[in-house]
């Protein structure tokens, strides 16, 4: 598969979106050919992905998307990629109470696909405190692998 990397966060309004189009930006300033695709039912975020990358950004549901077809959607956002960027809708483990795998839970599309994943926490407001939440996200789950953390709103050097 192509390279793919999952953007995360514990929660929306963390600068998920804000991330993605900035690495899918930079990525095509290097020359490299970006896809993107938004996980759950979100409309408007896949807008701005494609505005980035000049290609269309399918959503990724594991709840709303039997896995064949998740499969194919997947693979089809993929197809002549260097890299394939999912954002996360909500937090990496928000979704229904259902079997693993089919919740819409973002951490099912890792899962799924082995995708890491880069874990945006916005830090406002604490300090130290965001290094349990990162941990907390890395062990949370088996399957599911925190590549990377970006602090965002950071604040002062003591973050």
């Amino acid at each position: 598969m192509t390279r793919a990397l999952l953007i995360a966060a514990p929660r929306s309004g963390a600068g998920k979106t804000t991330l993605a189009l900035a690495l899918a930006a930079a990525l095509r300033r290097r020359g490299l050919v970006v896809r993107t695709a938004k996980s759950g039912p979100d409309y408007i975020d896949p807008a701005f992905h494609a505005a980035a990358t000049g290609a269309p950004s399918p959503n990724l549901d594991s709840w709303a998307m039997p896995p064949p077809l998740l499969d194919a959607v997947l693979s089809g956002a993929a197809a002549g990629a260097d890299v394939l960027l999912v954002e996360s809708a909500m937090g990496l483990f928000d979704g229904l109470e259902a079997p693993p795998g089919r919740r819409g839970a973002a951490a099912d599309l890792a899962a799924r696909y082995g995708m890491p994943v880069l874990l945006v926490l916005d830090v406002s407001g604490q300090s130290q405190s965001s290094a349990a939440v990162a941990r907390g996200f890395a062990t949370h789950e088996t399957g599911v692998g925190i590549a990377g953390v970006l602090l965002n709103r950071v604040a002062s050097e003591r973050h």
